[in-house]
């Protein structure tokens, strides 16, 4: 098996098992492209995956539902993949590895072979006999009292973790159309412009807290992140109220 981890790899199988909703595996399918997923696999579904509820609620995710393949069993649409996942929020009389979603992903990334999850029907889940050809348990973690997803969140929230682990967005950032952060030299003549207004204004009663005051005020603009934008309006300001 090679060492670099090919992007076809890691997109894994998501396979719906015997799904009673046209409207559940559409929407499943606009979950699956939210996350650059496209292997999408029915298994002995109720209803036409093609129909017109099926790809209203699929919400130009068409691709994914003309690319899926139906299956009769389990067995057959498990058939080409290395190994095989079976999501389930109830516990099962079966000794087997259970995950989280992002342990699964990081069991995925590991394993390097063609993977494939398992979501059962809406009404059930799956049976004991589909987990049973499951390598490993995906356990999302949930409020106990009501840990019951519908197919398309269940989905959506296995995918996104998949999607999260090779996605590059940075965790925060701070948007800035047509401007940018103001340097140090912007923020220090804002500064000085403060200083002679307030210096004018008498609010330096006490000369000895003077610099106290001024490094108080530094603080507050430093943890302000302003923009070049900002320290120019917060001129402008300054300069109208002193003029009048």
């Amino acid at each position: 098996m090679s060492d670099t981890f090919e992007e076809k790899d890691f997109s894994p199988a998501f396979i719906l098992v015997r799904p009673q909703l046209a409207e559940n595996i559409g929407s499943a399918a606009r979950a699956m492209m939210n996350c650059a997923l496209s292997d999408m696999r029915l298994v002995d579904p109720d209803d036409d995956h093609l129909c017109s509820r099926a790809l209203a609620t699929a919400s130009g995710a068409d691709e994914i539902l003309y690319g899926a393949k139906v299956f009769k069993t389990v067995e057959d649409a498990v058939g080409d993949l290395h190994k095989v996942y079976a999501t389930t929020g109830r516990a099962r009389d079966m000794i087997k590895p259970v995950f989280t979603a992002e342990g699964m992903v990081n069991d995925v990334k590991a394993l390097n072979a063609k993977c494939g999850v398992l979501f059962g029907p809406e009404r059930t889940g799956l049976e004991n006999d589909d987990v049973a050809l499951a390598d490993a348990i995906v356990n999302i973690p949930l409020n106990p009292k009501h840990c019951s997803l519908n197919l398309a969140q269940a989905v959506l929230l296995v995918g996104y973790e998949l999607f999260k682990s090779t996605d590059a967005t940075l965790p925060q950032r701070l948007s800035m159309p047509n401007t940018e952060l103001a340097n140090k030299e912007e923020v220090g003549h804002f500064m000085e412009h403060l200083e002679t207004e307030l210096e004018y204004a008498g609010y330096f009663r006490i000369a000895e807290k003077k610099p106290r005051m001024m490094r108080n005020l530094r603080n507050i603009l430093a943890r302000a992140s302003l923009t070049s934008q900002e320290i120019r309006t917060l001129h402008g300001v300054l300069a109208d109220l002193t003029r009048k």
